[in-house]
């Protein structure tokens, strides 16, 4: 899973709580921190890892207590690179209704994929074998950008 130049911040099993939640929100953040990024990409990169997980907890994993959330988070030379991956039954993006569409305006949920593109650099969503769902996500360094 990691690449050749990649070193491991962390690669944990969570459970599908919303403590989890915070727990991979806090952890990410905090690597990031480290590597460099400003308060305004922390920001980002904080609410990416939350809506990812809240996804796997809520919608993949659906709070099943016998179900867990798969983080790995490395860093590249220039780059931080998070994996969540849950074990639920799996989604196309494609199924997932615009949530700027005029009838999805006023609806409660349905914005985070959409906050994790803008807040991200890369985002790729794949199916696990034999079922689940994960999300790679990553965030290049400002300076590395230029």
């Amino acid at each position: 899973m990691f690449e050749n130049d990649a070193s491991s911040l962390a690669d944990l099993l969570l459970d599908s709580t919303l403590q989890s939640v915070d727990r991979a929100e806090e952890l990410v953040t905090g690597a990031a921190r480290q590597m460099g990024f400003d308060e305004e990409d922390l920001h980002k990169v904080g609410i990416a890892v939350r809506e990812s997980m809240v996804n796997a907890v809520a919608h993949g994993n659906r709070y099943n207590t016998r179900k867990k959330v798969h983080l790995q988070v490395w860093k590249q030379k220039d780059r931080l690179v998070v994996d969540i991956a849950d074990d639920g039954n799996g989604f196309e993006v494609v199924t997932v209704p615009d949530p700027l569409d005029n009838s999805n305006l006023l609806k409660q949920s349905g914005r985070g994929l959409l906050m994790i593109r803008a807040f991200m650099d890369e985002f790729v969503v794949s199916r696990r074998e034999p079922s689940g769902t994960r999300v790679r996500m990553v965030k290049i360094l400002p300076q590395a950008a230029e």
